[in-house]
């Protein structure tokens, strides 16, 4: 009986030090999880800091410039017009009176216009910080194939905001200011409803470009295959169409199919994406089955 019970004491101590073990590792990854988010936080404040330096250019000619008919996106629409000799497709001016309805609102507009700056300025670092904590956990060939990551990612993005901002913005500001239904309602914009709708679109554009780097991951755990996007090609044109006319309410399919144009050569260059991680994975496991047809011969 001693015998039996010494083994089990020392099974019960094995067991009890891998599970310490076990606690320990995972403290560990939360003490790395935490000082990324720390890391990440610094780097949001400094760049708060900048956007408080430059307030008034960010303001003034960044928050403010689709409001203004001098707007890149309005002079180009007027030259488009004259060309096609259009004249309702030029913009000469956006209607509407921006206020403030609170007391504090200009401090707080300064603070939440700042934050949205510094995350959109901070976004590749963001993703850095990411990359740092899921690197240690994946192989050397997922970290070959991945090693892009930050930089696709990151470009995406930027170019997400920049349509955002010059395209779907202005056009979706244009038709809503512009949109009456009596000439006894004026239009007053609360200046928070107004960086609501300028920072939603322009978000809304950089995280809808990062489709390919959402396919690419998906595809990589074997969720999204490259048959099935295919097969449901027209599913998703439905799809994209709707996310277009919701982004600009304006009955002018030409606007409407601007603002969906990118969004079907993002789907397509999905496909591509998911076509080449599976054709990769193909061949892992081919040549997986060849190695273990050899070892039993």
């Amino acid at each position: 009986m001693s015998k039996i019970s010494g083994k089990k004491l020392v099974e019960t101590l094995k067991n009890k030090g891998k599970n310490l073990e076990a606690e320990m590792s995972f403290f560990d990854h939360l003490e790395v999880l935490r000082w990324h988010l720390i890391r990440s936080a610094i780097a949001i404040v400094i760049f708060m800091i900048v956007a408080f330096t430059f307030y008034d250019f960010i303001f003034d000619d960044v928050i403010m410039g689709p409001k203004s008919a001098d707007f890149w996106t309005y002079r180009v629409m007027c030259r488009i017009a004259d060309w096609l000799n259009t004249p309702d497709f030029c913009v000469t001016e956006v209607p509407g009176i921006i206020i403030n309805t609170q007391m504090a609102g200009q401090f707080i507009l300064q603070i939440n216009s700042s934050l949205i700056i510094a995350v959109m300025l901070g976004f590749p670092y963001l993703l850095y910080e990411v990359w740092l904590f899921v690197k240690p956990a994946l192989t050397d060939i997922e970290r070959k194939s991945a090693s892009g990551f930050v930089l696709y990612a990151s470009l995406l993005f930027i170019l997400g905001v920049l349509f955002g901002y010059f395209v779907v913005v202005p056009l979706a500001m244009n038709f809503l200011a512009n949109y009456s239904i009596s000439g006894d309602i004026a239009n007053t914009i609360t200046v928070q409803n107004y960086l609501s709708f300028v920072a939603t679109l322009t978000l809304g554009c950089g995280i809808i470009f990062e489709l390919p780097i959402i396919i690419f991951i998906l595809s990589k755990l074997g969720i999204m295959t490259p048959q099935f996007m295919r097969k449901s090609r027209q599913y998703a044109v439905v799809i994209i169409l709707i996310i277009a006319a919701i982004i600009t309410p304006t009955p002018d399919i030409i606007t409407m199919l601007t603002v969906s144009f990118p969004m079907f050569i993002l789907y397509e260059l999905s496909i591509v994406v998911a076509a080449r991680v599976h054709k990769k994975r193909m061949k892992a496991d081919l040549d997986f089955y060849k190695g273990e047809t050899k070892q039993q011969d």
